[in-house]
């Protein structure tokens, strides 16, 4: 009777992954099943509108000029989420026991009350901003037509690219990104690059919404990966 569930479990899982466009996810890059790359940046925000006219207009000038340097296409993602309030709490608590002066420690449980008080009347939000920055082979135009398109029509790279014709489109994708990192910071925005662990918590809570608040992950390197 175990092992009919189990293999239930395994083919719904492959049959999930049928339907996704990621084929592997490691040093920081996904792998698309077409053998093309995609790297995902975070982005902070500003406050526009509480900029003065010379501050936004040079913030309108950057942002024209950044557009205007791309020779390649991006994607702006902009994800809305429920605030996942529990692990500070929990830390709240934690201060609240260790704390020795009584007066200190009725304030940090008023405190903790009010926020989950706050929490259980309305939903909290947070936003996220990402920059999802990609590389093609037949994009790349420092190659010859029939060396790109060798590129893509390669079956072996349609699933799994072997280590040294990753290490070299990733190489170019790198490139890529570092100069979308110098044209959005040039507007006075902070950014990262998602690494190999967080997008994989990304896509887990973007496909698994309902369960990513109660279900965390653990650390990348306890995931057990099922086999193709």
């Amino acid at each position: 009777m175990k092992n009919k569930t189990a293999a239930k479990k395994k083919s719904a899982l492959r049959s999930a992954q049928k339907h996704l466009a990621i084929a592997e996810i490691k040093q920081d890059t996904l792998i698309m099943k077409d053998g093309t790359l995609r790297a995902v940046l975070i982005v902070s925000s500003i406050n526009f509108a509480l900029k003065n006219d010379d501050e936004q207009n040079a913030i309108v000038a950057a942002y024209v000029g950044f557009l205007n340097s791309l020779e390649h296409p991006l994607q702006v993602l902009i994800q809305s989420r429920e605030l996942y309030i529990k692990p500070y709490l929990d830390r709240l608590i934690e201060r609240e026991h260790l704390q020795q002066n009584e007066l200190l420690r009725a304030q940090i449980a008023d405190y903790r009350s009010f926020v989950s008080e706050l929490v259980r009347l309305g939903s909290i939000t947070s936003k996220q901003f990402f920059v999802v920055v990609p590389y093609d082979p037949l994009s790349n135009k420092k190659k010859s037509f029939w060396a790109r398109l060798k590129d893509v029509a390669n079956p072996v790279g349609l699933i799994r690219l072997k280590d040294e014709k990753f290490l070299s489109r990733k190489k170019d994708l790198d490139m890529r990104v570092r100069q979308v990192i110098s044209g959005l910071s040039s507007m006075g925005l902070e950014i990262a690059r998602v690494d190999t662990q967080s997008l994989i918590e990304l896509f887990y809570s973007t496909y698994n919404p309902d369960i990513a608040l109660s279900e965390r992950l653990p650390a990348l390197g306890n995931i057990q990966m099922e086999a193709d």
